[in-house]
């Protein structure tokens, strides 16, 4: 497996792998994205926040992806990134995810970003385990921020810091 930046041609696939996701609570979109929407997001995942493939053994195949988003839009946490990571159903539990979480690090680091935070919804204890085995620890849980299928949901979020000293002003 490899893995490359995401490419306009794979929206298909990516949004085939998301909306799956879109089909259960761990996930807080309410409806499948167009390919449409898929390729205008992707549009806007570049640089810093790129978003990335993981390439099946054949090269041929997307079986997962990842991106890293702005935390938040005020200027000061312009050195925080959140990262997302998604695997196709058929390939999880094969070291796909940790190989997207890896690759998504390492361009954040390489970016100058200081802390990486992963939101995610309570109860998905892989994703949680992924992030954990990275390094990233609990900082915290939003309780009920969400609903979806009739139930309120919690956001659990961990942090990863990447570097550590006196921030440069």
């Amino acid at each position: 497996m490899r893995t490359r930046l995401a490419q306009p041609g794979d929206a298909e696939a990516i949004a085939a792998i998301y909306n799956a996701a879109v089909e259960t609570p761990l996930n807080f979109d309410l409806r499948a994205r167009s390919i449409e929407e898929q390729t205008a997001w992707l549009r806007d995942r570049s640089g810093a926040y790129a978003a990335v493939v993981a390439i099946d053994d054949d090269g041929d195949e997307v079986i997962g992806f990842g991106s890293l988003s702005p935390y938040r839009t005020r200027p000061a946490y312009s050195t925080t990134v959140e990262d997302s990571v998604y695997v196709r159903a058929d390939q999880r539990g094969r070291g796909v995810g940790r190989f997207l979480l890896d690759h998504l690090l390492d361009v954040a680091s390489r970016h100058g970003f200081h802390s990486v935070i992963a939101r995610i919804v309570g109860g998905n204890d892989a994703s949680i385990a992924l992030h954990r085995a990275a390094g990233f620890e609990l900082v915290g849980v939003e309780r009920e921020v969400g609903r979806k299928f009739r139930r309120w949901l919690d956001v659990v979020e961990l942090q990863l810091l990447l570097t550590s000293g006196d921030p440069e002003d």
